[in-house]
């Protein structure tokens, strides 16, 4: 799905598309992610909803930001739901690094939702890989890798998101944005401004969610393990946990059609 279209918020430059008709359903994806990830549930989402996808700042085909933390990210969601001007609060399907970013915009920004889904996302400390804090403490160095070395290490790095191997066509589509020499300086900067605080911020106020919220998740997911997704649901008043058998992080291209079916179903809970 091309994001077509383009907004400045919060000072960030921001791609995004709309597809389909109906109450509104809002991606958010991760990192090192872009919406093209969300792309084939969104499709069959907009059957019968209007979907909106976007590539957070300083990733996919969005601006390249100086700050992509997750303090301005939670801004930009929270700006980009004033700026659509919906027909009423949206449904709000969130993984990754997204569901961080939806759940600061709703919770610190105001950001009204319909229901929230949060798909192997990072919201409860720990978090952060050794892969992570050693970026973090040698951005410069880096970002300095000759190209192929550099290229060797994120689709290592991607590889290992994925329970099943990876077709090549979409090992290509997730690698791709964070090649050259533009890609690569972003690729460091996001990894280094990745920091708990954020999380830790909204945390102890989890309980105060007040909206229907299915968490999902992989049940092979090592990058975030499932027992994140027991603790967050726990925390969560009402929330419900739906785990699926044979996926790790990249659940969307591990276990689409299971991933799209809850999707589906939290849009349209059965009475």
């Amino acid at each position: 799905m091309e994001l077509d279209q383009e907004f400045v918020v919060d000072g960030h430059r921001v791609r995004w598309a709309e597809r389909g008709a109906g109450p509104p359903v809002v991606f958010c994806h991760g990192t090192p992610w872009s919406s093209w990830l969300w792309a084939p549930v969104a499709a069959a989402v907009a059957a019968s909803h209007r979907v909106l996808l976007w590539d957070m700042p300083g990733y996919g085909v969005s601006g390249r930001s100086a700050d992509v933390s997750l303090g301005a990210q939670g801004r930009v969601l929270a700006g980009l739901l004033d700026r659509w001007g919906l027909s009423g609060p949206p449904h709000v399907v969130a993984h990754d690094y997204g569901g961080a970013v939806a759940l600061r915009a709703h919770l610190l920004h105001g950001a009204p939702y319909r229901s929230l889904t949060l798909v192997d996302v990072v919201a409860l400390a720990p978090w952060g890989s050794p892969f992570f804090r050693l970026v973090g403490e040698n951005v410069d160095v880096f970002a300095a890798l000759p190209g192929p070395l550099h290229e060797a290490l994120v689709r290592a790095y991607v590889r290992g998101a994925a329970h099943r191997p990876l077709r090549t066509a979409d090992e290509d589509a997730l690698v791709g944005p964070w090649l050259g020499p533009d890609g690569a300086s972003a690729f460091y900067r996001q990894i280094a401004q990745a920091d708990q605080r954020y999380t830790d911020e909204i945390e102890p106020r989890y309980g105060e969610l007040d909206l229907p919220v299915r968490v999902v998740w992989g049940t092979e997911d090592t990058w975030i393990p499932v027992d994140r997704a027991h603790r967050l649901a726990a925390a969560i008043p009402g929330a419900e946990l739906h785990l699926v058998p044979g996926a790790g992080h990249l659940i969307q291209l591990d276990a689409p059609e299971a991933l799209t079916a809850l999707v589906l179903g939290a849009l349209s809970p059965t009475p």
